[in-house]
């Protein structure tokens, strides 16, 4: 697809990001609020509901830009699957942004500094998000979520990628998998960009348009043995990114160097 003009592409990234920010913004205040007044369950369901309408509103408007061209429809299939626990792969900070915006009812582990984020925080605590500063709370916190019917967002990398095509796996998937007794299920993320990959400053401009093409993998029964099921997942998304019809440029160039 033709390439769109410099100007553009810096008009699309300041007003895409400024978007973004004002729709967090705006929610912040009232989060806060409801965080106080709201039983727990009935808080955390609305604050998910919330944030699921702001990240589909802000790639609506990355389509309408033409910054950016989204295929998520797969996950549609899992809005009424109950208790999973989702294990994206993880090449950008979209990610959890692309997967919350099709599913409503999730429970995201995510980093416990960005309770403290004047955008996020607020948001973050009212849907009863779980930071994982300290293991062991994450994981019971992971367990009664799924115990309460939510769906949990994972990403068993444990941080963005920085070794393509995937890190290494993370145990704490199938500790969680296994206490919980809940099936994992994997998905494929695919991008033909380096954007907002690990080292990518926020306003650097990137090619656009820029391709995302989310699809639901293999999914996996809780497993016995953490070590092997990492081994496991690890070589799986291998497997399947070697057949993705988008790469970024950075898991190009380190393939072909390797």
């Amino acid at each position: 697809m033709r390439r769109l003009p410099a100007l553009y592409e810096y008009f699309c990234l300041y007003v895409g990001l400024g978007a973004l920010g004002a729709l967090c913004l705006a929610w912040t205040p009232f989060a806060v609020v409801l965080h106080l007044v709201l039983p727990e369950q009935r808080g955390g369901r609305l604050g998910r509901w919330m944030i699921t309408t702001i990240f589909r509103l802000y790639l609506n408007i990355l389509t309408l830009l033409g910054a950016c061209r989204f295929d998520l429809s797969e996950l549609d299939q899992l809005r009424d699957a109950g208790p999973l626990i989702l294990a994206p792969n993880h090449p950008c900070l979209l990610d959890a942004v692309m997967v919350i915006s099709r599913l409503p009812d999730v429970a995201c582990i995510m980093k416990a500094s960005l309770l403290r984020n004047v955008f996020l925080g607020g948001g973050a605590r009212l849907a009863r998000y779980i930071p994982n500063g300290k293991p062991l709370e994450m994981v019971f916190a992971s367990c009664e979520a799924l115990r309460a019917g939510s769906q949990l967002l994972i990403f068993p990398e444990g941080t963005r990628t920085v070794r393509p095509p995937v890190n290494p796996m993370m145990p704490s998937v199938a500790l969680i998998a296994r206490r919980a007794k809940v099936p994992v299920q994997t998905i494929i993320i695919e991008t033909d960009s380096d954007y907002l990959s690990k080292g990518w400053p926020l306003f650097r401009r990137p090619p656009m348009p820029i391709h995302y093409r989310v699809r639901l993998g293999k999914r996996f029964e809780p497993p016995r043995d953490a070590t092997a099921f990492g081994e496991e997942l690890e070589r799986y998304f291998a497997e399947e990114l070697a057949k993705a019809r988008y790469t970024p440029p950075f898991a190009t160039r380190a393939a072909a160097a390797a």
